[in-house]
């Protein structure tokens, strides 16, 4: 069994606190500060797009398999160390891939990257529930959460703007200052940790190491490779699906320490509160994936405007987040839960009402009001999550919970990228075949768009393109608006008092005194 953290005895909370969120923050950007930068990467590490596309691939999929293995890691290494390692090697990571100067190289470096990543988010998480008595838990995650939810929000926007003011290298070298930053403090406040000799599960890491990164590569890259229509998604969707399936229906029950327990998730409010964080992660990563193309194609947006546009995400999730922290002492934790939902769900029909002419006004609204709507779930969720689970089982716990948020994000990006492109073809081929009866009737049409002439026909070709990507748009916000309908029954399933928090009360003040 994993020794506990006391954290008490290690140092100053605010530094623990400080160290971890900085951590956190820093691997939450690279989710998504790299897309904007990539098309000047592209240019000067002289790549193909396919290519270029790995960048994001690489990192994705290297972390997703690596996340898994953090239990195993932490009680073979202990917290503190497997922590301390995470973040030099991510620093580092962020350097070479600041000074790389091929295809090759970067590719290599993110790999580096997502490999030491991988630890920081369910080390940190389960630090910070030990690090506070049962009753402040709420805080705990909406400090913790602040770094998840905000850093893919101010990815976009900081490394638009870092690359159209500096140059691409900075969106990795931004994370020297951080990381070394972030390395001092948790050296300086966390306790050391004996770890315990855990046999290592070489066949289940086998199995889960083929299984989550066929389905990364599977999801990641089958919109781009025509799906099914590729030899090489078939494949990747048939290693994904067999190797999870001996892992999950064969192989861990017959293991005593199998790699990953997922007995974990018979408990109720953690297996609840992992369809939720998967339905969470779907909303946020798919939206933030549709507005940057959609104001740039349709609002012909640049992209320092698009990046101001979406800040105010931001601000909405760090408000809620800060308020909703201090209720859950106070209320029933699925009642934020509930109407964060709702403000979701509000938000998402007004964005599918957008059409080819939404004002920046509600752009910035509607943003605001999603972002406070997840803020408002993700950490009452997180926290619930845990609320019944023993202390030994946190690290564990919190690294499923993430690999469970990040497929979900993966899901919901292909999902609404591939719905997206083939709801504009079929839209613009069926309104394109109504355009000769339109015609008949020059008043229907404007005299311009005559599509007998070369430059009428063009410039009419553009419109249907332009109206058949709303269409597009707007089917995909009302996918996730329904998706996360369907997904509210779920919070009465779970179970949380009004001091929603996980382990035994005494041995959680204990660690905070």
């Amino acid at each position: 069994m994993i020794q506990r953290f006391k954290a008490s005895e290690g140092g100053n909370r605010a530094l623990l606190v400080g160290s971890v969120m900085l951590a956190t923050l820093m691997q939450a950007l690279d989710t998504t500060i790299a897309n904007v930068a990539l098309p000047d990467m592209q240019g000067s590490l002289s790549a193909t797009q396919d290519q270029a596309s790995w960048v994001l691939t690489s990192y994705i999929v290297a972390a997703a398999i690596l996340t898994p293995v953090t239990g195993w890691l932490a009680g073979r290494l202990g917290r503190r160390r497997l922590l301390i390692i995470a973040v030099a090697g991510f620093t580092v990571a962020s350097l070479l891939c600041g000074i790389a100067s091929g295809i090759g190289e970067m590719v290599l470096f993110r790999i580096l990257q997502g490999v030491f990543g991988a630890s920081l988010v369910p080390i940190s998480q389960s630090l910070l529930l030990d690090a506070f008595p049962k009753e402040k838990h709420g805080a705990a995650m909406a400090l913790w959460g602040m770094g998840i939810m905000v850093g893919p929000i101010l990815g976009p926007p900081l490394g638009g703007w870092l690359t159209e003011y500096y140059s691409w290298h900075w969106v990795f070298l931004i994370n020297l200052p951080v990381g070394i930053l972030a390395l001092v403090g948790i050296m300086a406040s966390v306790k050391k940790d004996a770890p315990h000799q855990r046999p290592l599960d070489g066949i289940g890491l086998a199995l889960l190491a083929l299984g989550i990164g066929g389905l990364q590569l599977f999801l990641d890259r089958g919109e781009s490779q025509d799906w099914f229509g590729s030899l090489e998604i078939q494949v990747e969707a048939a290693i994904a699906f067999l190797a999870l399936y001996l892992y999950g229906l064969w192989w861990w029950k017959r293991r005593d320490h199998a790699l990953l327990d997922l007995g974990l998730l018979g408990n109720k409010n953690f297996a609840v509160g992992c369809v939720l964080i998967f339905v969470v992660g779907i909303v946020l990563f798919a939206t933030l994936a549709l507005l940057p193309p959609y104001l740039n194609a349709l609002m012909h947006y640049p992209v320092l405007t698009i990046g101001l546009v979406l800040a105010p995400r931001g601000v909405g999730t760090m408000f809620s987040m800060m308020l909703v922290g201090r209720m859950l002492g106070r209320v029933d934790a699925r009642i934020p839960i509930l109407a964060g939902m709702g403000m979701m769900v509000a938000s998402l029909q007004g964005m599918a009402d957008f059409g080819t002419e939404a004002s920046i006004q509600s752009i910035v609204w509607l943003g605001v009001l999603q972002g406070a709507g997840l803020g408002l779930v993700f950490v009452p969720i997180s926290t619930i999550a845990y609320s019944t689970l023993h202390p030994s089982q946190r690290t564990e716990a919190a690294g499923l919970f993430s690999l469970v948020r990040n497929i979900g994000s993966s899901v919901g990006i292909s999902i609404v990228v591939t719905l997206l492109s083939r709801a504009s073809q079929i839209n613009h081929a069926e309104i394109g075949a109504r355009i000769p009866a339109f015609g008949a009737e020059q008043t229907l049409i404007p005299a311009i768009w005559n599509p007998a002439t070369a430059s009428g026909a063009a410039l009419l070709n553009n419109e249907l393109l332009r109206q058949s990507a709303a269409i597009g748009y707007s089917n995909d916000f009302w996918l996730m608006m329904v998706l996360t309908l369907c997904a509210m029954p779920l919070v009465l399933l779970m179970h949380s008092g009004r001091h929603a928090g996980g382990g035994d009360p005494g041995e959680a003040a204990a660690a905070a005194h």
